[in-house]
């Protein structure tokens, strides 16, 4: 069973900062994308930002020239700088990691961590 540990979450005024951290346990599986998604209350779960195995990222236009994500494939772990926080910025952050077993393809999911931005 593949587990996501996440931590980084937190109270943090308006242009602050954060960094969200991510690390699957250890598999054998293939990891391909990791990513990160956010859900705002009353909102449905949105794409904040993903990078595939080759190191290809993809942002939400709301979060570009603000978030970095970012990932460490020997640690299984995969991370996200986000600086100018803003209000909006607020919801439940949770970590999203594709694995391979041959052409067989899983997803899983981090338990979520709050990222509270205060104006």
């Amino acid at each position: 069973q593949v587990q996501l540990v996440e931590s980084g979450g937190g109270l943090v005024q308006a242009g602050g900062s954060l960094r969200l951290s991510c690390a699957a346990s250890r598999s054998s599986f293939s990891i391909g994308a990791m990513g990160w998604y956010r859900q705002a209350p009353g909102k449905q779960r949105e794409l904040a930002a993903t990078v595939t195995s080759g190191g290809s990222t993809t942002y939400a236009d709301s979060v570009k020239g603000r978030f970095t994500i970012s990932r460490d494939s020997a640690k299984n772990s995969v991370y996200l700088q986000m600086n100018s926080l803003k209000p909006e910025d607020t919801a439940v952050y949770y970590c999203n990691v594709v694995m391979w077993w041959g052409a067989n393809r899983y997803t899983y999911w981090g338990q979520g961590t709050q990222v509270t931005v205060a104006s």
